[in-house]
Parts: C-alpha cells; sequence; structure tokens
C-alpha cells in the first residue's frame, strides 16, 4: 500500500441492554467502550436500551440506516433469566452466524467461573454488512469478550464483510 492509503479506523457502537441501567451506573458498558477503545477502536456511538427484542432490534437498524458504525457491541441480556432477550433480538436479524464467537467466549468463560459458562448466550454475526455481537453485562465477562475474542479478530472480519479481504485495517 501506498504511504497514507491505510484503513480508516473501524467504528464501533457499544449498547448496553438493560432495564434498569443508565450511564452513571453501567459498568459493563464502561468497561466494553474502554476496552474496545484500549484495542484501537472508536466508539462512534454508545447507548442504553430496554431489554425488550424490539427496542433492541429497533435500535441495531437505527445504527445500520444512519451508517453510525462498522460493528456493533451489545452488552447484558444474554443469560436465561425471565427478562433476557438480547439472544432473540439479536439471533433473528443474523444473516450468517458466527457460531465459533459463542463458542470461543464459552470456553475461556469455562476457565474463569466453571459450568456456569454454559448458561450464556454470548452470540456474533453478520446483519446488513455489519458485524454484531452480543456479550453478557457482567464487567468481567465484558473484558474477557473483548479483549480476548472480539478485539483480535474485529478488524479483519469487518473486513471480509466488506470484501476487502486482504487489506488490513487500523485498529491498534
Amino acid at each position: 500500500m501506498a504511504s497514507g492509503s491505510t484503513k480508516p479506523p473501524i467504528r464501533v457502537a457499544a449498547v448496553t441492554v438493560s432495564d434498569t441501567r443508565t450511564f452513571a451506573d453501567d459498568e459493563g458498558g464502561a468497561r466494553l467502550r474502554e476496552r474496545l477503545e484500549a484495542a484501537g477502536f472508536v466508539v462512534a456511538f454508545s447507548s442504553i436500551v430496554r431489554d425488550e427484542p424490539d427496542d433492541v432490534r429497533a435500535m441495531i437498524a437505527r445504527i445500520c440506516d444512519e451508517d453510525l458504525a462498522d460493528a456493533i457491541v451489545a452488552t447484558g441480556g444474554t443469560g436465561i433469566a425471565p427478562r433476557d432477550g438480547t439472544y432473540e433480538a439479536i439471533d433473528g436479524l443474523l444473516e450468517k452466524r458466527l457460531d465459533g464467537f459463542g463458542e470461543a467466549f464459552r470456553r475461556l468463560s469455562w476457565d474463569e467461573i466453571g459450568p456456569r459458562a454454559v448458561l450464556s448466550r454470548a452470540v456474533a454475526g453478520v446483519h446488513r454488512g455489519r458485524i454484531v455481537a452480543a456479550l453478557p453485562g457482567s464487567p468481567k465477562a465484558v473484558v474477557l469478550g473483548v479483549d480476548r475474542v472480539l478485539a483480535p479478530i474485529l478488524a479483519h472480519a469487518v473486513g471480509l464483510v466488506r470484501g476487502d479481504c486482504g487489506a488490513k485495517h487500523k485498529h491498534g
């Protein structure tokens, strides 16, 4: 590549899914933004949305419609409690699933929390030309998911989705 022709940084939307959190007490969302920025990504959009599948889908549609980000990372609502609906909201939108994302997240979580790792429904895939990933809301899970799974592959995954298979994207 010629000098000065590097790709722009990857823009990420950080979305907290919660019925109770605010920006003042959203520790998982704060860790998400912090770890994405530490990995060299640009947090171009940040929001908190209610744990209602329609609201989560509407937020993802807005991010896509307004071209606010190249990737969307949600935190929260991925468990099996009655109000956890992030998995259903996102899984139904995915045109291509990245099954290895959830598998890798649960494998690494097992080392930290043991069998409870299987209760996570972390999921990722492609929607409308963007990588979309959902992590649990716990700050420790967010750090693990971003640092060990997302950060190492996100720029490459965005490039692949764009059809830019050989290009390297600036991310750190």
